[in-house]
C-alpha cells in the first residue's frame, strides 16, 4: 500500500436535503453536489468536472512557465459508464480548445506531463478507466495552429 502525507485540512460536507451536499475546504467557498442535476453538478459529474479542471490548471501553469500563456481555455468532457452498479467510469475523452501563443507540440507536451505525471485526479481514478484527450490549438489571432 502506498504511504502518504495526511493533508492538515479536512473536507467537510453537510447534506443539505434530498440528494444535495455542499462541501469545501472549512472557510473557503465550497461547492454544491446534487444527485438529482436540478442546482448542481451530481457526484459523477463532479469528477469529471475535476479532471478537466486538474488538467486545465497544469496546462496553464505549465505554458506560463514557458512565457507562452493561455489566453482562453475550454474542455469539453465525453465519457462512458459501466451498464450495472456501481456504474463507475469506464472512459473518459477530454477535448481542449486552448488560444495561446505557444506552439502546438508545447500545448501538447503540457497536456502528456498532466496526464502522465502531475494530475493527482487522474491519478487516482481506477487503473482500466480508459482516458483519452485531444486538443485544438489556435493562435491569438484566432488561426487554427497545426504540426
Amino acid at each position: 500500500m502506498l504511504e502518504g502525507e495526511k493533508v492538515p485540512y479536512p473536507v467537510e460536507v453537510v447534506w443539505e436535503g434530498e440528494k444535495r451536499f455542499r462541501g469545501g475546504v472549512a472557510g473557503v467557498t465550497s461547492i454544491l453536489i446534487d444527485g438529482s442535476r436540478t442546482e448542481g453538478p451530481s457526484p459523477v459529474d463532479s469528477i469529471l468536472v475535476s479532471v478537466a479542471s486538474c488538467s486545465g490548471i497544469d496546462l496553464v501553469d505549465i505554458l506560463e512557465k514557458r512565457r507562452t500563456p493561455v489566453l482562453e481555455l475550454s474542455i469539453r468532457v465525453e465519457f462512458s459508464r459501466a451498464p450495472t452498479p456501481p456504474k463507475r467510469l469506464t472512459r473518459i475523452d477530454t477535448h481542449y480548445r486552448v488560444v495561446t501563443g505557444s506552439e502546438r507540440h508545447h500545448v501538447v507536451r503540457a497536456l502528456e506531463l498532466s496526464y502522465e505525471k502531475y494530475c493527482s485526479v487522474t491519478a487516482s481514478l481506477a487503473p482500466d478507466t480508459e482516458i483519452n484527450w485531444s486538443v485544438d490549438v489556435f493562435s491569438p489571432s484566432g488561426e487554427r495552429v497545426v504540426g
